[in-house]
Formats: C-alpha cells, structure tokens, sequence
C-alpha cells in the first residue's frame, strides 16, 4: 500500500508539468493559425487600384487557387499582367478568362487589346457561313446559362405537348403543336451549344507561346528543318501532345509545325 501511495506522489508532479505545458502548446498553435492569412478579392482589388500589380498578381493567384475560378478573376489578373507590360502573360489569363465565359465583352475587349501588342498579326481566315454563326450564337452565353436555358426550353416543350395532347380545341392544339416543336429545336441547340462549350473547358488543346520567339520546326528534334518563327503571345492548337519534349501545333492559318512543349501554356 505504502509503495502504491509512493508511486501516485510521484506521478503528481509530472501531471502538474504537463498541464502547465499545455496552454504553452495551445499558444503556439494559436500562432500558427493565426499567422496564415486568406486574402480576399478586395484585398487583390485594393493592391490593383494602389499600382502594386506584383501584390495583386499574388492576391489574385490565392484567391483562384483556394475558391476556385470564375472569369472575372481571370481577367483581373490578366489585367495585373499587361500593366506589367507582361503581354502573353495576359493573354493567357484573358483566354482562359474568355474560355469560362465568351459572352463576356469586358473580356473580349481586354483580349483584343492585347493582342494589338503582341508582335505577330494574325490575319483571319475566312470561313463557312454557317461557321461563323456557329461561333458567334455559342459566344453569346456562358455554359451554366446554356444549361439552363435548354432544360427552360425543354421544359417548356413537354408542357405545350401536354396542351396539345389533352386540348380538345383544334386551333389550341395546332399553335401549341407548333410552339412545342420550336421550344424542342432551341432546347436541342442550346443542348449542343453547352456541351460544345463544357467540351472546349475540359479539353483543352490550345496554348499560348510565352517565350519571346519561338523556331517551329518541321520534325520533333531541335535537328528538324526551320518552318516558320512565332513570337510570344501568339495561340495555337495542339494536335499532338504524345512525345514528351515536343508538341505539334496548327496556327490560325493553317500552318503546322513542333515546338518544345516548354516554350508555351495550356489555356
């Protein structure tokens, strides 16, 4: 009994030490905690508007990385960039920008302007009609509005079905008949348009140049005879991503030749 006794007298001082070693731990925890600081889109705005675009450019790198990606980030960063004078930086981000959301025109003025910069002038190429509407009616709303608008329209479509179904006036089940079909034709397009565009977000096989020129050469081997040069900032299409150290690429124009994949950046 005596040494049970002995042995919880001795135990007493190492639980004494450890409970006046606790609030020291939690302390430094504390410290830890509160030394990592979120930064938040008013701060990147706030160090954008101030002319600390180097600040800006961290805050807003942060904010994509830790609440994930939207266009306007995109085209704030890239803004950031071109203030840099850092122009296939900021074409970059304004196609990736444009990628998330085409009917933005911000975003579509912004690229533009910086592609006046760049040293390449691409002239464009001329293209079906059909083509070019295409392009132009898939540009007008991002994905989750085409989503969206196709189950809208779908919606609509078996609601007029119904009309026409159970109506038992002629006139009534003839227009809704034809309404019915319309609104099934724009829920059908506005089904491609945003799987066209979630398509191009998921796969993505462009890529801008960033280094300031780059030799294109007609083999993958830096031993390959000389195509063309292209310049920083310049997009172009892969259309062969296997090898390791090179890709092949197609320009607006058509022409096609490798590059080092090390000389460019996936939008």
């Amino acid at each position: 009994m005596k040494k049970i006794f002995a042995y919880i007298l001795a135990l007493i001082p190492v639980a004494v030490s450890a409970q006046d070693q606790e609030p020291q731990m939690m302390n430094i925890v504390s410290d830890s905690v509160a030394t990592t600081h979120v930064y938040t889109l008013s701060e990147a705005d706030s160090a954008y508007i101030q002319g600390d675009y180097l600040k800006a450019i961290d805050i807003y790198e942060s904010v994509i990385e830790n609440q994930g990606v939207n266009a306007t980030l995109y085209m704030n960063l890239g803004n950031c960039w071109l203030k840099r004078d850092e122009v296939a930086r900021a074409i970059l981000c304004y196609e990736r920008a444009y990628l998330i959301d085409p009917s933005d025109e911000d975003v579509r003025f912004n690229l533009e302007l910086a592609r006046t910069k760049t040293v390449d002038k691409v002239s464009p190429v001329n293209q079906l009609f059909i083509v070019v509407w295409f392009k132009k009616l898939l540009s007008a709303l991002d994905v989750n509005s085409w989503a969206i608008l196709a189950v809208v329209m779908f919606a609509a479509c078996i609601l007029l079905a119904g009309i026409y179904l159970f109506s038992k006036k002629t006139g009534i089940r003839k227009l809704s008949f034809s309404f019915s079909t319309i609104f099934l034709l724009l829920s059908i397009l506005s089904f491609i348009f945003a799987t066209t565009q979630m398509g191009n977000i998921r796969n993505r096989n462009t890529a801008i140049i960033m280094s300031p020129s780059v030799t294109v050469k007609s083999t993958p081997s830096s031993g390959g005879t000389d195509l063309f040069i292209i310049h920083e900032g310049r997009k172009v299409k892969i259309l062969d991503s296997s090898m390791k150290e090179w890709v092949e690429i197609r320009l607006e124009d058509g022409n096609t030749g490798w590059v080092p994949v090390n000389v460019m950046e996936i939008i």
